[in-house]
Formats: structure tokens, sequence, C-alpha cells
């Protein structure tokens, strides 16, 4: 039975939904628990982990397995996916939101169902969660089942990352036009969190579809009802996105190894010019050695000019070194 508390603990929202009437009705923040029995329809509750109540709270709710009251209530940060004894529960990764809009930050959305109840925990705001309650709001007769909105929740995670395929897109047309520019700029500063992105996107978009197949596998006596259906929509949508966010890595990753390209030989040209600059210096240097050597009996220690014929031979050896060099192909 439900802990005698006056309140749901981390109520963020509570929904029951009604298909055949085509209703959502949105339950108090302060409900009671009794408030969370059987009815027509079904529940979807989203608490917020912040409050230390909830984990207590889940403990006593009825229907839940202990596996599935561990995944509630979980700080792990990596996306989890199990069907067992009629539940479907696990961690979906999604972006957090901030008040005024959506991030690219990695948040972590909690959820168990079965046929009767949804679910969700958070510990920040979610971006996909207030599309698919507004959805509900318009339209309750297109979610029949807690499976349905599961369903849309992934479906709305799968919209935001193709909304932020296309901004990171139009970032590295920028960036791309800089570096194929013929004014060098070191744009790898720019890029790094492009590619930041990018590689946890597609880190985490395998991780949900090779768990996915795998929770697909599980007996047919322990998944919800209308699982396989859903799972097969779903890895087809996650699947497309996956192959664009990999498109999305391969260029920039060859936009890192241009820029690196043309730093390079930069770099090489800068040297280049270096070595011909000692090449010239050498000479000089050593007529220079020589004149000022501390000896005797030295050309033109005593005479008048001796500067001007240093000079000469300064100059006469630049002159022999750059035409050694052009001779040996260097220049």
């Amino acid at each position: 039975m439900l802990p005698l508390i006056n309140a749901v603990p981390g109520l963020v929202w509570a929904y029951r939904i009604m298909p055949e009437t085509g209703r959502a009705e949105r339950l108090p923040v302060d409900c009671a628990p009794a408030a969370l029995k059987d009815g027509a329809g079904f529940i979807w509750l989203h608490l917020n982990l912040a409050d230390v109540h909830v984990s207590a709270f889940l403990e006593s709710f009825p229907g839940l397995t202990d596996a599935a009251r561990a995944a509630l209530t979980t700080h792990e940060t990596h996306a989890t996916l199990a069907a067992d004894d009629r539940l479907l529960f696990g961690t979906l990764v999604d972006f957090q939101r901030e008040f005024d809009a959506a991030t690219r930050d990695i948040g972590w959305l909690h959820f168990a169902l079965s046929d009767r109840i949804i679910i969700t925990t958070r510990l920040q705001p979610i971006r996909s969660i207030d599309p698919v309650r507004t959805a509900i709001e318009k339209n309750a007769a297109r979610y029949a089942r807690p499976m349905q909105i599961f369903e849309a929740l992934v479906a709305e995670f799968q919209r935001g990352i193709m909304s932020t395929v296309l901004e990171l897109t139009d970032e590295l047309n920028i960036i791309e036009d800089i570096v194929y520019d013929s004014e060098l700029r070191d744009e790898r500063r720019r890029l790094a969190p492009v590619r930041r992105v990018v590689v946890r996107l597609h880190r985490h978009l395998r991780t949900m579809l090779a768990l996915m197949r795998r929770a697909a596998a599980a007996d047919d006596d322990d998944k919800p009802s209308g699982f396989d259906e859903v799972v097969d929509r779903l890895a087809n949508r996650l699947e497309a996105a996956d192959n664009d966010v990999y498109a999305l890595q391969e260029r920039a990753r060859l936009l890192h190894e241009e820029i690196d390209s043309k730093l390079s030989s930069e770099t090489n040209r800068h040297l280049y010019i270096l070595s011909l600059m000692t090449a010239f210096l050498l000479p000089p240097s050593l007529v220079t050695g020589f004149f000022g050597m501390n000896t005797s009996s030295l050309p033109f220690a005593d005479g008048i000019g001796g500067t001007a014929y240093a000079l000469t031979a300064i100059v006469l050896s630049i002159l022999a070194a750059w035409w050694l060099l052009r001779r040996a192909g260097i220049l």
C-alpha cells in the first residue's frame, strides 16, 4: 500500500489519461497518493529526484519491482533499458533544459512503465518532457497506453537530435568556409565543442540502439504488450539520426585534419624560411668572425678601407650561398 503522506513527494505533475474519452486530467500538485489508485485510464507521474522523499515513496509504490525502483532513483549517467515481469524500465538520454531554452548538455530521464502506469523521474529539467505533455493535453486519445508515451519521449529526443544536427551543420559550414579560405586561421578551438557534442551523441545513440535490441530479445512474458512494435519504430528513428550524427562526426574529423595539415604546412614554410636565413647568415658570420679575431698580421688591419672590403666580402659570401642553394635546387 502507499505510504501515509498527505502529498506525493517531488511531484512535478501527474495526469490521469483516459484515451476512451480523449481527455487528460491533470491532478493537483498536492494530490494525495490515494488519488493514484485504480480508476479510468492510466496514470503518468513525473517526479523530481531533488526531493529526498521520492525514494521512500517509490519503495511502497505498488506494482514496481526492486529493479524498477532502482532504475527510477539511480543517479548513474548512462543509458539503460530492461524488460521484466511485464515492466519496462531504465534510463533514457536526453538534453537538459533551462528556463528559456534547451541546451546541448546531456540529461537523464529515468522511467518505469506497465500497462496501468508510467513513472518518470529526473534531477534536472529535460527537454523532451514538455512537448510530450503538451501533446497529451491537446489529444489524449493518441496515447492509449503508457508504452505510447515512452515512444513519444524517445521520438521527441530524436527530433531534438535532428534540430541539434542542423545547428551543428550551420556551425561547421562557417568553420569550413574559414578553413578553406586563402587566409590561414586556427579554428581548432571553435571546432572542439562541436566535435565533443557530436561524439557524445553518437556514443549515446549507439548505446540506446544496442539496449533496445537486447530488450527486444527478452522473453515475451517479461515484455509489456506492444513493446516489439514500438521498439522497431524507435530503432529505425534512432538509426537514421545516428547516421546523420556519424556523417557530421566524419565531416568534423576531416575539417580538423585539414586544419592540422594547413598549420603543419605553414610551420614547415616558416622553418624553410628560417633555414634559408641561417644559410644566408652563416657566411657573413664566418667573415665577421675572421676579421674580428685577436691575431696579428690580419689583412687590412692597418690599412684604410678595411670596412669596405669586409662589407664586400659579406655581400659576396651571401651571393655565393644563394648561388649554391639555387644550384642544389633548394631555392
